[in-house]
């Protein structure tokens, strides 16, 4: 039985969002009238659509009575994630012709990477790169010759914006696959600490580059608990993909055998046949709600503190912070991954992985089993493991209890009885934090504030020696008009060794941090932004400041007349933004919505 709770928050939203509900679901509707869309093309557009295939394909598409599947890939081979991407329209096309339709690459997205781009100017880019790959996507299905579509993406922007762009064609029918994990290499803790040793001096950039080649080793995604994971652990529980996919490796028998399967399914839930799904239809309010108790269960990614509501709009439906928050507070913690523990996401899958952590939620009400997915009526389909018989994807039932404890426990028994995502408020805005990595020892800190306007300037100050201290870190005009609010995790080790070093120290910031936030407290998205005349813009060094994790105050503890009679400051420099393709997008720096709205241009 559905948590009383849950329900609440879940009524909440639906009752909010009825009428952009309402409407999002006409549209949709009013598109998938017309039937297969190929049909209503003249011979000119359809000769076009059709000029590069086969004479079997060609024939099949003027029939119009198999189903035709767009592929919509983020591939490239400069991304380890995405690199195994570039085989997959083969074997898709392959898998469709097995079962009598047919496949086209309908368009490509791009794929960046947070982690070439960290701390690096380009990284101004990656927030926007979401967005730019939505419309990437429309484009891509623009061309209404598909009766489905099978998005192939898995990192940090990719995902959220393949959905939103897939959001916008609900009628059809449309499936993730993913590429899975690289395989397990230097451990993210011995990572970590050489990152610190670097960053005291203690070791060299020889030595932490072959720390890091160590653990970014191979193909597939990078195997810490990021945004990338973070995705995949949502895909799921969504049942957007196939069960079972997330976390299979590239390159497998197995993961060939899933993307196989999810090009067959796709062909068979199609309005041509007697099982139409349309993604729209899974992509509801609970759906959503769902994906945010995964998020929290997991102690997932806060970047998808931002994507989803991002998504959730596109499908009609409005999330705010507080939902976040109060979902959280009736979520219990089940995972320990890194950055949240010590394993990867490799031992998280054999210890039971995605399938244990929807079935130990759904068997305590935390999550909404009464759902719509691309496999099926009812989410407890996603509890199942795939398996090989004679090369074939068959299904077993999925373990119902954790091979190992330290890394997965049952909701009943679990790490924390808190998903520990928090709302932060006070006179400085709204802030989420990340605190399932932070000790409890460190979830309030009061300290005087040291006041940034660019992460680098923390940076030298760190070099310089001035900040052996206890402090907290405002580092502002990071928010997304400013500069398109970029990850601030290469401030991590600093933060890091300070802490170590025994200081209270935190951080405030209107931009971003990692998908792997971790042990420092962080109140970050701070909205309203510094450029906009938020309230960190008023912030003075030596200013003091309350962060207090437990009760979600952020405060500045001025004289509230002072306070209120206070200049904001202004941006150094003329915020043009110049270099690296960032003049390109000066018109989603002025268009772009706050980060509690999803941090879009649409």
């Amino acid at each position: 039985m559905t948590d009383s709770r849950l329900s609440a928050i879940t009524q909440r939203i639906e009752a909010r969002s009825a009428d952009s509900r309402a409407a999002y679901l006409e549209r949709i509707a009013g598109m998938g009238e017309q039937g297969p869309h190929r049909g209503q093309l003249s011979c000119s557009n359809l000769a076009h659509g059709f000029a590069a295939c086969s004479e079997q394909d060609k024939q099949a598409l003027t029939l119009t009575e198999s189903a035709n599947v767009g592929i919509v890939n983020a591939y490239n081979d400069m991304l380890s994630a995405h690199q195994p991407l570039g085989e997959y329209p083969e074997l898709v096309k392959r898998a469709a012709h097995g079962v009598g339709c047919t496949a086209q690459v309908a368009g490509g997205v791009p794929a960046m990477c947070d982690g070439v781009t960290q701390g690096t100017p380009g990284m101004e880019l990656s927030l926007f790169s979401r967005d730019i790959i939505a419309g990437s996507t429309a484009i891509a299905l623009s061309h209404n010759m598909f009766d489905g579509a099978l998005c192939l993406g898995v990192c940090d922007k990719i995902v959220p914006g393949l959905l939103i762009g897939a959001l916008s064609f609900g009628h059809l029918p449309i499936i993730f696959a993913p590429a899975g994990p690289m395989t397990s290499g230097l451990s993210n803790k011995e990572k970590a600490a050489v990152r610190q040793q670097y960053a005291e001096g203690k070791v060299g950039r020889d030595e932490l580059l072959k720390a890091e080649s160590a653990a970014y080793h191979g193909e597939g995604t990078c195997t810490f608990y990021g945004t990338a994971n973070s995705n995949q652990m949502l895909m799921e529980v969504m049942g957007v993909h196939i069960p079972g996919a997330a976390f299979e490796p590239p390159g497998t028998e197995m993961r060939n055998a899933l993307t196989v399967a999810a090009t067959e399914r796709l062909c068979k839930i199609t309005a041509l046949g007697n099982e139409y799904t349309p993604f729209g239809h899974v992509v509801d309010a609970k759906c959503i709600v769902n994906a945010i108790v995964a998020l929290l269960a997991t102690g997932g990614s806060t970047n998808h503190s931002i994507h989803w509501i991002a998504i959730a709009r596109a499908a009609g439906i409005l999330i705010d912070w507080q939902d976040f928050n109060d979902l959280s507070a009736i979520t219990p913690l089940v995972a320990r991954v890194y950055p949240n523990g010590s394993a990867d996401v490799n031992h998280f899958h054999a210890a039971g992985g995605t399938g244990y952590v929807i079935r130990t939620l759904l068997d305590n009400g935390l999550l909404h089993e009464d759902v719509k997915t691309n496999w099926g009526e009812g989410l407890r389909h996603y509890t199942q493991e795939p398996q090989l018989d004679n090369g074939r994807l068959t299904y077993i039932d999925g373990v119902s209890s954790s091979a190992d404890t330290d890394v997965l426990r049952p909701a009943d028994d679990a790490f924390s009885a808190e998903g520990g995502l928090r709302l932060m408020e006070g006179n400085l805005g709204r802030s989420v934090i990340k605190i399932s990595a932070v000790a409890p020892e460190h979830q309030v800190v009061e300290a005087p504030a040291v006041v940034f306007d660019d992460q680098t300037e923390l940076a030298a100050a760190f070099e310089a020696g001035e900040l052996e201290k206890d402090f907290i870190a405002v580092v502002r005009f990071q928010g997304p008009a400013a500069n398109g609010m970029p990850e601030l995790h290469k401030l991590t080790p600093f933060l890091g060794i300070l802490q170590d070093r025994g200081f209270k120290v935190a951080l405030v910031t209107d931009g971003r941090m990692s998908g792997a936030s971790g042990k420092v407290p962080a109140a970050i998205h701070l909205t309203p932004e510094a450029l906009s005349g938020g309230p960190i813009a008023k912030v003075r060094t030596d200013d003091l400041l309350r962060l207090d994790a437990t009760t979600g105050e952020l405060q500045c503890l001025v004289d509230a007349g002072e306070w209120n009679s206070r200049e904001a400051a202004v941006r150094t420099g003329d915020g043009s933004e110049q270099g690296t393709g960032r003049e390109l997008f000066a018109h989603m720096r002025r268009a772009v919505s706050e980060a509690e709205s999803g941090a879009t241009v649409f």
